[in-house]
């Protein structure tokens, strides 16, 4: 016998159960992005490996170890499945001159991919929802999006989530810090470890986000960026406080707080939430003002943030939140050769009406099918022998309602059923 091909390991069905509830997720998510006037955008999922490079940043874990890599056998050309989603968004504002037009609020979602070693609520192939702001250079965008994440906890009925901020500055800011990091750490070489010791002079700044138990009293005293920020650098970042401090926005200012990509600048940001074990980043973010200009395109001031979304449908489930269970609201049942041809028009009718319906297939005998008609969560049968089909009618079965009383029936004329079932279901709603 042939063996059975299982999944890639970290790349995960997501099963008719569980898929439901994502949808009710997105839903939730396409809603609050409309509050805000948010745009959906939609980019490949493979983009051409130099974008990443360039993007993200030569010496970063995502470009060294776990980007999906690969060249295109037909023409050589180099590609990557996407680690993020920041890099493709931009070179799409950039291909087609969106920001020429106007500023861009736009959002996306989908699957994004890292070979890292899968573990709870991090995994090979995840999944995110993007959010880009372009062409905005004030502190208050940064605000704005930072509260979006507010109330969308409110919508998802989250609690205890926290924000962390921070500013990086500017490049020539983070230069002067950058030499004084290097210093320090050289003093302290014995306390490195290795991951600290191969990151030492190319990107210093990762070192202060090492969760290394033996490493943390050497960070903590480790200079301080804030302490090499010009008086436009601190103005904006008093500017995205303000706001915060005015929407009665409570935070945590976190020194050590850095992004993992190098286009970062000026204001950043995380939600965490210590109810997920290791991977308690929900939500993070930031201003990248030179990436426009460093993918090819002309300057222009953006910020964003992106969200996990297996961190926070865990999360939602952690919380107690379980979606209704999903159905339909009827189960149409017949059995004989005439019922079989007036019953496909029956159930068109209804959809026509808007009323959403499971026609059986299959065969098997009354019995069985109503079995699978109260399986299935409908609230009402429609049942067609033969009989019926002859009458030009339906029998009406009551499978469940509000006031706990099924399993009424009665005949009712096949011009008549919608209107019986529309009413029916508008008496329970205003019940």
């Amino acid at each position: 016998m042939s063996q059975n091909i299982q999944s890639v390991r970290g790349m995960n069905d997501i099963l008719p159960g569980e898929a439901e509830f994502w949808e009710l997720f997105e839903e939730t998510v396409r809603s609050w992005l409309k509050s805000y006037g948010y745009r959906p955008i939609r980019m490949p999922i493979v983009e051409p490996t130099p974008l990443f490079k360039r993007a993200i940043g030569e010496v970063t874990d995502i470009v060294e170890k776990e980007m999906y890599s690969f060249v295109d056998s037909l023409n050589g050309e180099p590609l990557t499945l996407r680690p993020e989603g920041t890099a493709g968004c931009v070179r799409a504002v950039i291909q087609h001159n969106l920001i020429a037009q106007q500023p861009q609020r736009l959002y996306y979602m989908g699957q994004m991919f890292r070979h890292e070693r899968p573990q709870k609520g991090r995994y090979r192939q995840f999944h995110q929802v993007g959010v880009e702001s372009l062409g905005f250079s004030g502190p208050d965008i940064d605000a704005e999006q930072i509260l979006m994440g507010a109330r969308l906890w409110d919508d998802l009925g989250l609690e205890g989530i926290k924000l962390q901020l921070n500013t990086l500055g500017q490049p020539a800011e983070r230069a002067k810090h950058r030499a004084e990091l290097i210093a320090y750490f050289e003093k302290h070489a014995e306390l490195l470890d290795e991951d600290a010791k191969r990151r030492l002079h190319s990107n210093p700044l990762r070192i202060l986000d090492s969760k290394n138990p033996a490493m943390q009293e050497m960070i903590a005293g480790a200079p301080k960026l804030i302490d090499h920020l010009g008086a436009e650098s601190l103005a904006h970042f008093e500017g995205v406080q303000q706001v915060l401090r005015d929407a009665g926005q409570p935070y945590e200012i976190n020194p050590r707080l850095v992004r993992g990509l190098d286009y970062y600048n000026l204001t950043v940001f995380e939600w965490v939430t210590d109810r997920l074990g290791a991977q308690g980043t929900v939500c993070a973010g930031g201003r990248y003002d030179g990436l426009v200009e460093q993918l090819g395109g002309k300057p222009a001031p953006a910020c964003g943030f992106a969200m996990g979304v297996e961190r926070l449908i865990a999360l939602i489930r952690e919380s107690g939140g379980e979606p209704a269970a999903p159905g339909v609201d009827v189960y149409v049942v017949h059995q004989g050769a005439a019922a079989s041809r007036l019953a496909p028009r029956v159930a068109e009718g209804l959809r026509d009406n808007g009323i959403d319906v499971l026609f059986h297939c299959g065969g098997g005998s009354f019995k069985s099918q109503m079995k699978k008609a109260d399986a299935s969560g409908a609230a009402f049968a429609v049942i067609i022998g033969d009989d019926e089909a002859a009458a030009g009618e339906v029998t009406l079965k009551t499978l469940r309602s509000e006031d706990g009383q099924p399993g009424q029936q009665k005949r009712v004329g096949v011009d008549n059923v919608a209107d019986e079932i529309m009413n029916s279901l508008m008496d329970w709603e205003e019940a």
